[in-house]
């Protein structure tokens, strides 16, 4: 992976996006760059890599809104703390954990959960069975330790690697396939419960 990347949308540049000075920057110089003076660079990460984030903490939180929060909240850290950015793992490593710190420190001291507003019910039959099952997917994923929930976000909802996962972590990668199996193990009994209650 040599950190250029447009993995945040998979679209490319949008309007308002930085010119083809510093969309062909890998993330790297653009951290660099940013770190130098330039008050573009960091606005062209942004760019790249926003919707995947908010893809991390959507899963992660589970609440849009809320996810919005902790992205908004992540980058301005990464903005300000980019000299923190040791170049030992790429960018959206260093991005990922931020953004799922972030997440976790939101949820701490926003627990207990929300209610889901009436607006968003679905009318059919089939939509409402399908909102059922992913209520009770949520609900299991929000029942299991945060430990276990944190590694199944990021590995299976979001696709990555273990690796990348320990690395966002900072755990071994024994550690995270450990989580991932206890995870989906108390996950396939919290869903098999009759009610998804104990």
């Amino acid at each position: 992976m040599d950190g250029r990347s447009d993995e945040g949308s998979g679209n490319g540049p949008r309007s308002g996006s930085a010119g083809p000075a510093l969309t062909g920057l890998d993330d790297r110089e653009l951290v660099q760059r940013h770190l130098e003076g330039d008050t573009e660079a960091f606005g062209e990460l942004f760019r790249r890599h926003r919707d995947r984030m908010w893809a991390v903490a959507l899963r992660t939180t589970g609440q849009p809104e809320l996810a919005a929060d902790c992205v908004q909240e992540a980058f301005i850290s990464a903005f300000r703390r980019a000299a923190s950015y040791r170049g030992e793992a790429a960018v959206t490593t260093w991005l990922h954990r931020i953004v799922v710190n972030a997440c976790l420190d939101r949820l701490r001291r926003e627990r207990p959960t929300r209610e889901l507003p009436e607006s968003e019910l679905p009318d059919t039959r089939d939509e409402q069975r399908a909102l059922e099952v992913r209520l009770d997917v949520r609900q299991a994923l929000d029942r299991l330790p945060e430990g276990q929930r944190v590694a199944l976000v990021l590995v299976d909802l979001h696709g990555l690697s273990v690796a990348e996962a320990a690395e966002i972590l900072q755990v071994p990668e024994g550690t995270v396939k450990s989580r991932c199996s206890r995870g989906r193990e108390a996950m396939a009994a919290l869903l098999r419960e009759p009610t998804g209650q104990p």
